[in-house]
């Protein structure tokens, strides 16, 4: 592993060139030695006041902010492993990650009082406690060794409880090291992060690679009002644009003035998180002169695994290529290799692939054999290497580019009195991707009211995993198995 360590490649950066720009937020600018004065002021506080030890497990809970990135850079020169928690989760759904990683610290602001207030195991850490001035003076930081976990992302689990996939210093490093080489990318751009910064795919590509290269983050608090955020984009003069395909479907539909394409300096925009419809990329090729190219990952690969070229063929419904040092293959159910064309599992071997489940080791098994990462996604590849995805397994939803599996929202509905049985499936939505529906059975002679399992619901899940439609019916449709038959709920849908 010859790629530097995202923390050493900061340092490396912030040495040669101080005065550079790393942070644009709003009307202020973060340079790069501001950044790392954070940083070791983060680190120093987390080091001599919180206890903060090689290894253990440091939560960070955060609205996007700059903070966010001094926590992040901060907890990792400690040796700590980040454990990005999704801010949109319930209490219940935050007080699982914290007992599951056995969170040392969270480190989070008082946008969250009300979940805090109900946690038990963390220490909570105020950002205001790690703001004040700290010196590195005395401390000897440990040395990071590239197999070190750097972070814990959890992801939706199919059993109701997320899995956290646990990332090594080198699987962010070797992943980071793939992105700079596929985007060109160099210390004249800024990259634009308006998506939520726990989100794997923004930490990579948004955080750790431009801070790696010297590059600047523009910093967007907001997608919505659109407006303000495109202002933002045109004032820093952002270059590389990350999305997930409802923010570009909005930009494909929204009425451009012509004098906007004087004032943009994007050179290129990239979709990832959901599927990007044929439709979209074409309305948006016709609207902007800089292309837009959709690529593929997943958390457990650090997470991106491919991307159309930025110089070459770019194919409309393909997730592109495999990037640099990553392999995928398609593989049939008895684990062999399909020919070009044929449907198949994706499995992805490379540096960035996880080290495994953290305290899983039977998860891990199943997701990890014979040294390739099985995704559980259906594709195919066609005879120049291009990957195209054809579907999800495991019933998985995508809801504004985030996963949502149907098994963890009915856990919660059977908890409601009275339910019989539920099932949960996906319904097209022009503004999320997806939308769940729920359909209910009640136990014979109960009745049950839609609204009152909608309230039961948004008390137990994220706004964003809750049905957007609950139907109360009489019976569900099985199969000879005795398994309900979702595709027949979904034609009942469409």
């Amino acid at each position: 592993m010859s790629e530097r360590l995202v923390i050493e490649s900061f340092a490396a950066v912030a040495a040669a060139t101080p005065k550079a720009i790393a942070v644009f937020w709003g009307g202020k600018k973060v340079s790069y030695a501001e950044l790392q004065t954070h940083i070791i002021s983060y680190a120093s506080t987390l080091h001599t006041d919180i206890g903060i030890r090689k290894g253990d497990r440091v939560g960070i809970l955060l609205k996007n902010c700059p903070e966010f990135i001094y926590a992040l850079y901060g907890a990792l020169m400690t040796g700590a492993v980040v454990v990005p928690i999704n801010n949109f989760l319930k209490a219940p759904e935050i007080q699982h990650i914290a007992t599951d990683a056995d969170l040392k610290c969270l480190i989070t602001s008082s946008d969250f009082d009300e979940i805090t207030h109900v946690l038990q195991g963390p220490s909570i850490v105020a950002l205001a406690q790690l703001e004040k001035p700290a010196t590195a003076h005395g401390i000897v930081w440990p040395a990071v060794d590239p197999t070190d976990l750097a972070l814990i992302i959890y992801t939706s689990g199919t059993t109701g409880k997320s899995k956290g996939a646990m990332l090594s210093h080198c699987n962010i490093a070797s992943n980071v090291h793939s992105c700079i080489c596929e985007l060109d990318g160099t210390a004249n751009d800024r990259l634009v992060l308006l998506l939520p910064m726990f989100h794997s795919f923004m930490l990579t590509v948004c955080i750790f690679t431009p801070l790696s290269l010297g590059a600047g983050i523009v910093l967007v608090k907001s997608v919505q009002p659109f407006k303000q955020a495109m202002k933002e984009i045109i004032r820093s003069r952002a270059t590389i644009l990350v999305g997930i395909p409802q923010l570009f479907q909005a930009m494909a539909q929204a009425d451009v003035p012509f004098w906007l394409h004087w004032l943009l300096r994007l050179r290129l925009a990239i979709s990832g998180a959901a599927p990007l419809a044929g439709e979209t990329l074409t309305a948006f090729g016709r609207k902007y002169w800089f292309p837009l190219i959709e690529g593929y990952g997943l958390s457990e690969a650090s997470p991106v695994v491919s991307l159309n070229p930025i110089h070459g063929v770019r194919k409309p419904g393909s997730v592109g290529r495999p990037i640099a040092d990553v392999e995928v293959k398609i593989l049939d159910n008895k684990g062999r290799e399909l020919s070009t064309g044929e449907v198949g599992e994706i499995v992805v071997r490379g540096p960035n692939v996880m080290v495994g489940y953290f305290n899983q080791p039977e998860a891990t098994a199943e997701a990890l054999r014979h040294g390739w990462l099985y995704t559980g996604d259906l594709g195919r590849k066609d005879e120049d290497g291009y990957a195209y995805i054809i579907d999800r397994s495991k019933d998985m939803l995508l809801v504004r580019g985030m996963n949502v599996y149907p098994r963890e929202v009915e856990e919660v509905i059977y908890q409601f009195d009275n339910v019989k049985e539920a099932a949960v499936v996906a319904r097209p939505d022009e503004k999320r991707g997806e939308a769940p529906v729920a359909f209910v059975v009640p136990v014979e002679g109960a009745k049950l009211q839609a609204d009152e399992i909608q309230r039961f619901c948004r008390e137990r899940l994220a706004d964003y995993k809750l049905p957007r439609e609950i139907r109360i019916v009489d019976e569900l449709p099985h199969t000879a198995t005795g398994k309900i038959a979702k595709l027949e709920l979904k034609k009942l849908l469409e």
